[in-house]
């Protein structure tokens, strides 16, 4: 496996926090309150088990490529989704870094934003990688023409 967060373990813990921004919230509302709560668990949950995160906005493009339910053009949920992923060593370093005096606090700020209140699911990584250089996609792809049946 190839890692996808630096020092990401194997067994390690994904969490996902879907958001759906209330009307009066702005793309800028989340971003500052998540950047607060991101840099309180950075700092308080690095050395015990936090491994990193990303947050991504839903850009309102639909794959019609990618997809197999209808042709849809833009997706309703543009500029008003987000997803929340964050890196764990494990189940339990996540649900004690929500416990936190100084994380409970701001994670109240985020959800006064959220139409949707909040689930959190953990998964388990079966699976990452990341692109192969020119020249690696190049010689994969003569060893895949070499050894096709």
């Amino acid at each position: 496996m190839t890692e996808l967060i630096k020092g990401f373990p194997f067994d390690g813990v994904v969490t996902v926090n879907r958001v759906i921004l209330k009307p009066e919230y702005s793309v800028e509302d989340l971003e500052e309150r998540v950047a607060v709560l991101c840099e309180n668990v950075k700092t308080y949950h690095s050395d015990t088990g936090f491994v990193g995160g990303f947050v991504a906005l839903n850009t309102g493009d639909i794959s019609n490529e990618g997809s197999t339910v209808g042709q849809a053009v833009e997706s309703p949920l543009k500029d008003r989704e987000a997803l929340i992923v964050t890196f764990w060593n494990s189940f339990e370093d996540h649900e004690k870094s929500h416990r936190s005096d100084t994380f409970q606090p701001l994670f109240k700020k985020v959800l006064e934003l959220c139409e949707n209140g909040n689930e959190e699911i953990a998964y388990k990584m079966l699976w990452s990688g990341t692109a192969y250089s020119k020249q690696d996609a190049e010689a994969a792809r003569k060893a895949k023409e070499s050894h096709a049946a």
